[in-house]
């Protein structure tokens, strides 16, 4: 098994080297023809994905990931259109970050250029399959992709459609999904063969990845989202960001999985968003005093101390009130994954404290955690959250999916002119031009 992963490594290096040199103009052609490719195949898909779904079924699989695997109905319109935003976006290669000149005729440039070969472990939600391969595509990357094992069937029907609609436009080996979970393994010791790891799961498994590889590994765990209503909250606003922010899709990373409220403005806040939380099935577990002002029917569960710092993924919330919006910030850093938090309040002051100290990838004032993502932030889409401190962070686009190289142009030019016993003097001037292919 790890000698037919490294062969398949070898062959993505080698097309990663073909694809970075390859014009936006036949990554685009490409990204078009899958898009046309996925759109007469529907049919096709949407049978195989039928297939997943049956399986998960009679294997128990919880509601929520059986709606991430569905790719029926405006699902997979969206994948489709995603391909063409993600051909739409500029292309991320060969632009110029600096231009400066050294020395008369001495001119660097710092210019975009791919990763190169991309390892991306991902969960059931067959979309994202093409969001990942698009993305690489179009950032001149090879991929190795590996899907979660309940869309086995639906990943492998749209891997065939890719890899046939882009037959004759790109090389052979620029996008290989992986079937089995010994590939995995395999694949994380392939250090010379792959420059970077995405890994897309639970905390459990993205810690066995990072200590599992001498890759780099970007990504995220948990998704421990917050939502925090402000004592200057307006109480409309609050109460339809709190319902959108947990219940409009409940099993992915960016739902709110905490609710922090100011106590001058919990009992009006909470008196609403109560019962419309529980009209949409949200199990609450609050502290004490959130017990106190919403639980007269008993409708609300105490919380644990392990409520604060558990992605639910479902229909549950925790919620708890604090005195200040210094204890709702002190609170999220301290529970918070770095992910995405948010509040709602109308003291801008307030809102600056919250934006400027909230330590996350995406901080957000009026307005549901459900946007941070790829294609809502006009990324395109995303190959992921990172929560990384490098290179990248928050959702992930094309811009997170190249790095860049420098490129040094002259005349002639030697050390010994300016380490010499005549130094020259360097100019060091910032330069108004880009780097020409």
């Amino acid at each position: 098994m790890s000698d037919q992963v490294r062969q398949q490594a070898i062959a993505a290096r080698a097309a990663s080297r073909v694809l970075a040199a390859t014009s936006e103009e036949v990554r685009n052609q490409a990204l078009e023809a899958i898009a046309a490719a996925l759109e007469a195949n529907r049919e096709r898909i949407l049978a195989a994905n039928a297939e997943d779904l049956k399986a998960g079924e009679q294997d128990g699989l919880a509601s929520p990931l059986l709606k991430r695997l569905d790719l029926s109905g405006h699902k997979f319109a969206s994948t489709v259109e995603m391909v063409r935003d993600v051909c739409a976006q500029p292309d991320p290669l060969g632009q110029t970050q600096s231009a400066t000149e050294l020395d008369d005729q001495l001119h660097l440039y710092r210019v975009t250029v791919p990763i190169g070969v991309i390892g991306v472990i991902f969960e059931s939600r067959p979309d994202a399959l093409v969001q990942i391969a698009s993305l690489c595509l179009k950032s001149g990357n090879a991929a190795l992709l590996k899907g979660g094992r309940e869309a086995t069937i639906t990943n492998q029907t749209l891997a065939e459609i890719m890899c046939e609609a882009t037959q004759g436009i790109l090389s052979e080996g620029w996008m290989t999904l992986l079937p089995g979970r010994e590939e995995v393994r395999a694949l994380l010791g392939e250090e010379e063969l792959i420059d970077l790891i995405i890994p897309r799961g639970s905390n459990e498994f993205v810690q066995y990845i990072m200590h599992n590889t001498k890759i780099p590994v970007m990504g995220h765990a948990d998704g421990v989202c917050h939502v925090y209503v402000d004592a200057s909250a307006d109480l409309d606003k609050a109460v339809q960001i709190a319902v959108d922010a947990k219940t409009q899709y409940v099993a992915v990373c960016n739902a709110a999985e905490t609710l922090l409220v100011h106590s001058g403005i919990a009992p009006a806040f909470l008196s609403r968003a109560v019962p419309a939380l529980l009209a949409r099935n949200v199990e609450l577990r609050g502290d004490e005093r959130a017990l106190a002002l919403a639980n007269a029917n008993g409708q609300v569960k105490p919380a644990t101390e392990a409520d604060w710092s558990t992605e639910y993924l479902d229909l549950m919330l925790a919620v708890k009130v604090v005195d200040s919006t210094a204890e709702a910030i002190e609170h999220i850093n301290a529970y918070s994954s770095h992910h995405t938090d948010a509040i709602v309040t109308e003291d801008s002051e307030a809102a600056l404290t919250f934006l400027r100290e909230v330590d996350s990838a995406s901080v957000i004032h009026n307005a549901s955690t459900r946007f941070a993502d790829g294609f809502k932030y006009g990324l395109g889409a995303e190959v992921g959250i990172s929560t990384n401190r490098l290179h990248s962070r928050g959702p992930v686009g094309l811009e997170g999916l190249v790095i860049y190289k420098y490129i040094l142009q002259g005349d002639g030019h030697i050390v010994d002119m300016y380490d010499g016993q005549q130094q020259r003097p360097f100019t060091h001037r910032p330069l108004d031009q880009h780097w020409q292919a």
